[in-house]
């Protein structure tokens, strides 16, 4: 699928970004590009791979006209570009609104002008049911991407969607910052200890990344079924494997925060079809002729559940041992520990 063919990732300095560039470079891919707005992170980059097939381009989504030249000649476009921080989100919702819902408007539009063949847009967990700036400015991006699947008249640009739970050790996330804290001799932070957060490595977020590039329709959203864990047996499983001995410390909901995240709503559960490791979505495809769906219903959503961190396979103590055990960043961390 991807021999010599070239590949767009926005905001490809990030995790994820970082994530599916190691991966593609694994295979026969012809190019891979960056693009992002932080020069710092592509000379480190650039210096680190020293590699031919990786290109950089220095430009913003919030800018039509730069995402549109980068996008010349590409096949593919994985799109995570986006701003992430819930509580920065919280402060600047405009912001959220320019990169997450007009950048994503601006990296389709470019993708249908240059008939990229695929392109796939990076959501996340808080676009269900959401409560913050965050997961709303991306909720509003997943529709903005299945509007605009509608309209692509020739189908020559697929535009699916993906959406993430929480991706373990990635930058921001709560467990580097356990390990600042145990390191640094401080209690580790929690905001409530009975809160749950579905556990995803970079691993499994690129295969769902793959998975959609290979098995996407116009339109789908892609999710992965994700175990979970309670963030207080998370900052205690990371306290134990560094064998530290620090507080933890319970300091209340955070700004924007939930009790638990929802993947799927009931309303997608309604539709959703298991792929094994997967769900699809289909994207719903009424059109603007309301009337006729007051006589067409859908089956009983009340006997429906959606899909959330509460309800999904919770790991006991020593599978979360194992899970982070796992991770890169804990081996490192160890290493230098």
């Amino acid at each position: 699928m991807f021999k010599n063919k070239k590949l767009l990732i926005t905001g490809g300095t990030g995790s994820f970004g970082n994530a599916v560039l190691n991966r593609f470079l694994e295979t026969d891919i012809g190019e891979i590009r960056i693009f992002s707005r932080d020069e710092k992170k592509q000379d480190d980059m650039r210096n680190s791979l020293k590699n031919n097939k990786v290109k950089f381009y220095i430009g913003d989504v919030r800018d039509y006209n730069s995402i549109e030249k980068a996008m010349r000649g590409v096949d593919y476009v994985f799109h995570a570009a986006a701003l992430k921080q819930v509580p920065s989100c919280e402060f600047f919702p405009l912001e959220a609104a320019k990169t997450n819902v007009f950048g994503t408007q601006n990296t389709i539009d470019a993708a249908v002008a240059n008939r990229v063949k695929r392109i796939i847009c990076l959501s996340t967990d808080k676009a269900a049911y959401p409560i913050n700036a965050m997961g709303i400015s991306k909720a509003l991006m997943e529709k903005v991407a299945v509007a605009a699947s509608r309209n692509i008249e020739d189908d020559a640009t697929t535009v699916c969607l993906t959406r993430y739970g929480n991706v373990m050790a990635s930058r921001g996330s709560v467990i580097p910052l356990f390990v600042d804290q145990i390191k640094n001799g401080l209690p580790l932070t929690v905001t409530d200890p009975n809160m749950t957060r579905f556990l995803m490595s970079l691993e499994d977020a690129v295969d769902l990344v793959l998975f959609a590039f290979e098995h996407g329709q116009q339109g789908d959203l892609f999710v992965n079924k994700a175990p979970a864990s309670t963030i207080g047996d998370l900052a205690e499983a990371v306290r134990n494997i560094f064998k530290a001995e620090n507080e933890i410390k319970v300091i209340g909901t955070r700004h924007g925060e939930k009790l638990y995240e929802t993947l799927c709503t009931r309303e997608e559960m309604l539709k959703a079809i298991d792929m094994g490791d997967f769900y699809r979505i289909p994207a719903d495809n009424r059109d603007l002729n309301y009337s006729r769906y007051f006589s067409e219903g859908t089956p009983d959503i009340s006997q429906i559940e959606d899909y959330h961190s509460h309800n999904t396979q919770q790991l006991s103590a020593d599978a979360l041992r194992q899970t982070l055990l796992n991770l890169e960043y804990i081996k490192d961390e160890l290493q230098h520990a």
